[in-house]
């Protein structure tokens, strides 16, 4: 689905750093207003080994840069539940956990849509990955469009995996205004157009989960 395609309300899933900033940029590029939203799960407290501060301060400042909304939503306890439980529980068995594929499927994906996301017709992410719609078969008669998960264009950053436990509905319900872009692509676009997170190095990922024994 390309941008121009894009019709309706648009959440815009914002961290903090420049892919989703990017996105923010994009979208009101072509005319759109997103709402932002910044959802918090990092741990808090002297065994946190990050905080949300600077996150949510660069989400604000791109907020205050387009004339946006921005939301803080606090999804802490789901994630540690849903989460951080399950990878506790799925190391003591011997097994090797994905806390990203869970995130995605149960937390920005799934809390997230009950909560806020289903207020809209769109909610878009950062995620280096592209959303196909191909039209149904002629000879099946008429009906939607059929929805599919496409790797990015940059092949050494697609995520994809991260995506892959999306069910169907989740899917149809979001947008990857970035896919179709290399890294540096968007490293470059940031720049240009003077983002606060443009010079921001990427997160690894796995700092919320602070200091567990």
């Amino acid at each position: 689905m390309g941008l121009q395609e894009i019709k309706g309300s648009v959440a815009v899933l914002i961290s903090g750093g420049v892919d989703s900033a990017v996105v923010v940029h994009l979208l009101c590029e072509m005319g759109l207003k997103p709402d932002l939203h910044y959802i918090k799960i990092g741990m808090e407290g002297e065994d946190s080994s990050c905080s949300a501060e600077e996150d949510i301060e660069l989400s604000q400042a791109t907020a205050k840069k387009y004339g946006l909304k921005l939301e803080v939503t606090d999804l802490q306890k789901e994630y540690w539940e849903q989460v951080v439980g399950y990878a506790i529980e799925r190391v003591k068995k011997g097994l090797t956990p994905n806390p990203d594929v869970m995130c995605n499927r149960l937390i920005k994906f799934g809390s997230f849509e009950k909560k806020i996301g289903y207020q809209y017709d769109y909610i878009a992410t950062g995620h280096y990955a592209q959303r196909i719609e191909e039209s149904p078969n002629p000879s099946l008669g008429k009906g939607e469009n059929l929805i599919w998960l496409g790797t990015a264009k940059d092949p050494v950053i697609d995520q994809t995996d991260f995506l892959a436990q999306l069910s169907y509905e989740q899917l149809c319900h979001t947008i990857f205004p970035i896919g179709h872009l290399l890294k540096e692509e968007v490293r470059q676009i940031a720049l240009d157009a003077k983002l606060p997170s443009a010079h921001r190095k990427d997160s690894q990922g796995i700092c919320f989960l602070g200091k567990i024994n």
